[in-house]
């Protein structure tokens, strides 16, 4: 019953219980995306609002101001304020209104940069999405992203970078832009600021009109047609690659190819979006552009261009050094600080700033018409190129650079050679890094006596490098003054590496203003000649030496003297910083040496004193210098009112100057200062160099340069020069010494004391810092470590003093125990009335000398003359009687004292024999050592027989090995009768006769240890 009463259950369909389920799943799924959403959607605005919190809301009058800014002109002027010229930025841009826009450039650029211009509020959704489609398919056609609004937006107030922070304050901008300044106001905006390239003067072109100009050389845009249209609008894109000229303004085929690429993307793009016809578009297509490009032209620069350049380059660096005072120059050369350089440079192009310079007009002028004057160079090479010219003059009392020689030719370079470049100083940087260093240490003054001697360098590649002179030859001891005259190297080395060293040198040379010097250069153990990482500039070179003239104060070049604003308000003024870096003394010391590089006849700028013309009423001083192979060269001078430095060589250092280029910078200098006597006389006002006080004559030893000692007087050693009073040595010479010494391969040694007097010298010598015997013996252990190609005979190292060397080591010859052999080749000529005997050295290693014999008509042998020293010419010119007879030996001593064997006999004089019929007994008396020994050697063959003027000539054939023939005799008889005489014995196939006017007959005889032979054919001479 129960069970009956209970109700059926309702039955549902399949469909409802789905429909249900679905809707149930809907719904969650809404109510979890709106979750998400919001979620995702603070997230992001989280992320926006972080990338944006620093970016200002500009108000309108901002934007309108920014968008219609245009540059104001500034101007350059000359210290007297003339000017110099309009400062111009390295844009070209003429502006335009939207009413000065035809149809087809509009329809170009809306076609290519934004199609719904006319449309957006500033952001283009449906843009934004194609161009991410064409992005991940790769098509062709890439239109971007970004409106036209947003692209000035992000010209006129944002940075370049790609990065997420910068897209977004993008889109900001172009919506509230796009609530305060029309479509045709942005639109004129965008076309008057973005880039189109080179023009074809070399100018970037920036804005539609310039661009126009500039390509097709167009000025009313309305001319243009479709196809010249879609290839300007092309072109901001990529301006640097999409462009026809260069830099020069000459034809770039690959960028014009790229350019024309980039203008059928344009065409077909307004042909899509219905902008043009097809058949307005085909005929674009056809449209020949090359044809209708501009022609390359030179930049249309001022009339002082590269003064130009440098004021604004200079201008550009003092605002920002002003700005931040913790930069230096040194920081503004680094590649890093390019970017800061180049936005200040732009700021004070568009600011209508006047920057004042110190150029003096008329001397910039001279300088610029001596530098462009071909007949003062060398003529250009299709090799070289152009000889290129640099100079600066300063006013070394205040650092104002009057005068510039930037290069030759703007045209042909735009690099400023005197400020920009960088190249190797040569001997210029021995003044600098070594002498003036060294003074003002108090270690050497003009009289120190320096060695100029070879330094033996480690060098980390090959193992030892010996320096040497650029005449490749030693001078030995000399003074410092000398040593600077001659531009010599080893001096300045010395002093650089051994007495001031290399870290104190360059921490003087950068108080100089040297800025240039590189980590590296501190292990540049030639850097005092010019061996640095990457050298210095004219100017800060001439700026250094500027500082000897000015009596040891240092005041910073500069050419920038004050800059105003558009209204004349003064933003920057130089303010002179002067700082002593060493003594007047110093400087007059320094001053008095460079003088006589000019006025001594072994000065390596004593041309000068012909060349300048004021020489003697103005006084002048100065330094050459001059890199390998003569790639650089330079002259550093001064006056007690100016300085003027000067560089010449080529635009790639590794071409050679020419003979005279060799000079340049000498001769330009001249030039220079000769124009300026003339037609500035008023700038040398002071008539002499002073001389402070403190400063003294003083005379010391020439060996030592310390004080002159009885020695040193008698030996008349002695030297007078200038002194800081201070610096005058203490010390007594006791360089000279008086001792024994015996000389081997142009060294001096102390003797053996076996070793005969004859071949010792005894006399005055000098104790060198290092002996030459040591240093000899240095220079062949560093010489054995070196590549065969890289050694020099030991003769090279030998200074022109080397006899005069006080030894420290013995004689390195040691005695092998054993009597020397004696020399061979043994001769004996005639020559200007006297006999020349001559012959070659011993075989042994122990040979200290050489000592000749003669016998007068076969009587006993006695020494003849002085011994000859080992090492020295071996000959000996004798004196004999035609009336008697003469034989002569040499003999070797060893460095014991032992003496060889004679040599082979030579003989001269009238001994007489009568020659035995040809092949039978000769008649004459004959050594013969063994009585039972075979016949006499054969006789000579093939006679000859050449008269001269002065003498007869006369050769023969050398006689079989077999022979083993000692010496041949030379017989002659004037009347060709049977009394012949022997007139000579030689060891060779050859003998001369000198006597002039010489008739008769003569004949040859061989011997041998076991005789002589008969006599050879006989030889009549008429």
């Amino acid at each position: 019953m129960q069970e009956d009463r209970q109700q059926t259950p309702t039955k549902r369909s399949g469909w409802r219980t789905f429909g249900i389920v679905t809707f149930i799943t809907v719904k969650w799924i809404v109510y979890f995306g709106i979750f998400i959403g919001l979620l995702a959607g603070g997230a992001l605005t989280g992320y926006v609002a972080a990338l944006v919190k620093n970016e200002e809301v500009r108000p309108r009058t901002v934007i309108e101001e920014k968008v219609s800014e245009n540059a104001i002109t500034g101007f350059v002027y000359f210290n007297d304020e003339s000017l110099v010229g309009q400062l111009r930025t390295s844009e070209d841009r003429m502006i335009i209104t939207y009413d000065d826009l035809p149809p087809q450039v509009i329809n170009a650029v809306l076609g290519i940069e934004d199609n719904n211009f006319e449309k957006h509020k500033g952001v283009d959704i449906n843009g934004l999405g194609r161009a991410v489609k064409q992005k991940l398919l790769n098509e062709d056609t890439q239109t971007g992203g970004s409106t036209l609004t947003q692209q000035l937006a992000r010209r006129v107030f944002l940075s370049l970078d790609k990065t997420d922070s910068r897209k977004i304050k993008e889109i900001f901008l172009a919506l509230r832009m796009e609530r305060y300044l029309t479509k045709e106001e942005i639109l004129a905006a965008y076309l008057n600021k973005v880039p189109f390239g080179n023009g074809s003067t070399g100018y970037n072109l920036f804005g539609i009109k310039a661009a126009a100009k500039g390509i097709f050389n167009i000025s009313d845009l309305n001319k243009l047609n479709i196809a010249q249209s879609a290839y300007l609008a092309g072109l901001p894109q990529r301006p640097s690659a999409y462009t026809a000229f260069t830099g020069k303004g000459q034809f770039n085929q690959a960028g014009f190819e790229l350019a024309l690429g980039r203008q059928k993307t344009v065409l077909m793009r307004m042909f899509e979006t219905g902008r043009i016809t097809q058949q307005e578009y085909d005929e674009a297509l056809k449209f020949d552009i090359k044809k209708t490009l501009a022609k390359p032209s030179e930049k249309a620069y001022t009339t002082y261009p590269y003064l130009m350049l440098e004021a604004e380059r200079q201008a550009a660096e003092t605002m920002l050094m002003q700005q931040d005072p913790t930069l230096t120059k040194a920081d503004l050369r680094k590649k890093e600080n390019a970017p800061l350089i180049e936005e200040a440079r732009d700021h004070l192009l568009r600011g209508g700033y006047h920057v004042y310079t110190t150029i003096d007009k008329e001397v910039y002028q001279l300088m610029r018409e001596i530098g462009t004057n071909d007949e003062n160079f060398t003529p250009y090479s299709e090799e070289k190129g152009l000889e290129q010219i640099a100079a600066i003059m300063l006013d070394h009392k205040t650092g104002a650079i009057v005068g510039m020689l930037e290069g030759r030719d703007f045209y042909e370079e735009q690099l400023n050679y005197a400020t920009q470049m960088t190249r190797q100083p040569g001997s210029t940087m021995k003044t600098l890094a070594a002498y003036l260093p060294a003074i003002e240490m108090g270690i050497i003054q003009p009289a120190s006596i320096i060695d100029d001697a070879p330094l033996v360098l480690k060098d980390g590649q090959k193992g030892f490098h010996i320096p040497m002179n650029v005449n490749r030859k030693f001078a030995g001891l000399v003074t410092a003054r000398d040593a600077l005259n001659r531009s010599l190297n080893l001096p300045a080395l010395k002093i650089f590496n051994e007495e001031v060293k290399i870290e104190n040198a360059w921490a003087f040379v950068k108080k100089l203003g040297i800025t240039t010097l590189q980590p590296e250069d501190s292990y540049a153990q030639t850097g005092v000649i010019g061996g640095l990482s990457i050298g210095v500039s004219v100017e800060e070179l001439t700026n250094a030496y500027g500082s000897i003239p000015n009596k040891g104060v240092f005041n910073d070049s500069y050419m920038i003297s004050r800059i105003t604003d558009a209204n004349g308000k003064i933003v920057y003024e130089h303010k002179q910083e002067p700082k002593r870096v060493f003594s007047e003394q110093s400087a007059f010391l320094m001053t008095d040496m460079l003088s006589t590089v000019i006025s001594s006849k072994s000065g390596s700028a004593n041309k000068l004193k012909s060349q300048f013309k004021k020489y003697g009423e103005i006084p002048i001083a100065g330094k050459t210098g001059s890199t390998q192979s003569y790639g650089d060269v330079w002259f550093m001078g001064f006056s007690p009112d100016i300085t003027l430095g000067v560089w010449a060589g080529y635009e790639e250092q590794v071409n050679s100057l020419t003979e005279n280029g060799k000079a340049r910078a000498r001769s330009i200098w001249a030039l220079i200062m000769n124009e300026m006597a003339e037609k500035k006389p008023e700038v040398f006002v002071t008539d002499k160099f002073e001389r402070p006080t403190g400063i003294v004559k003083a005379t010391v030893s020439s060996a030592s340069g310390l004080l002159p000692s009885q020695l040193t007087k008698e030996a008349g050693m002695m030297v007078t020069d200038w002194f800081n009073k201070k610096d005058i040595p203490k010390k007594t010479d006791d360089a000279l010494v008086k001792m024994a010494y015996i000389t081997y391969e142009g060294v001096n040694y102390v003797p053996n004391p076996a070793t005969p007097s004859e071949f010792v010298k005894e006399q005055i010598v000098i104790k060198r810092k290092k002996p030459l015997d040591a240093l000899m013996d240095e220079i062949k252990a560093a010489q054995a470590k070196l590549p065969a190609k890289s050694r020099r005979p030991m003769s090279v190292y030998l200074p022109a003093d080397a006899e005069n060397n006080a030894p420290s080591k013995p004689d390195p010859r040691v005695d092998d125990g054993a009597a020397p052999p004696p020399p061979s080749s043994v001769k004996l000529q005639s020559s200007d009335g006297a006999l020349i005997l001559t012959f070659s050295e011993s075989s042994a290693k122990d040979v200290v000398g050489y000592r000749v014999y003669k016998s007068v008509n076969q009587g006993a042998y006695q020494k003849e003359g002085s011994s000859i020293i080992a090492g020295s010419e071996k000959r000996m010119k004798l004196y004999a009687s035609s009336s008697q007879s003469y034989t002569f030996y040499v003999a070797s001593v060893d460095v014991a004292g032992k003496e060889s064997a004679p040599s082979p006999l030579v003989n001269f004089g009238t001994t007489v024999v009568t020659p035995p019929p040809s092949g039978g007994d000769t008649g004459v008396d004959t050594p013969v050592n063994d009585p039972d020994a075979i016949a006499a050697p054969s006789v000579p063959t093939g006679l000859q027989a050449v008269k001269s003027d002065l003498s007869v000539s006369l050769t023969w054939e050398a006689n079989s090995v077999s022979d083993q023939i000692t010496q041949y005799h030379v017989y002659y008889s004037p009347n060709s009768d049977s009394k012949y005489t022997r007139i000579g014995s030689t060891s060779e196939t050859s003998f001369e006769y000198v006597a002039p006017l010489v008739t008769g007959s003569f004949f040859v005889t061989a011997e041998n240890a076991k005789g002589e032979s008969g006599p050879s054919s006989y030889q009549n001479v008429k």
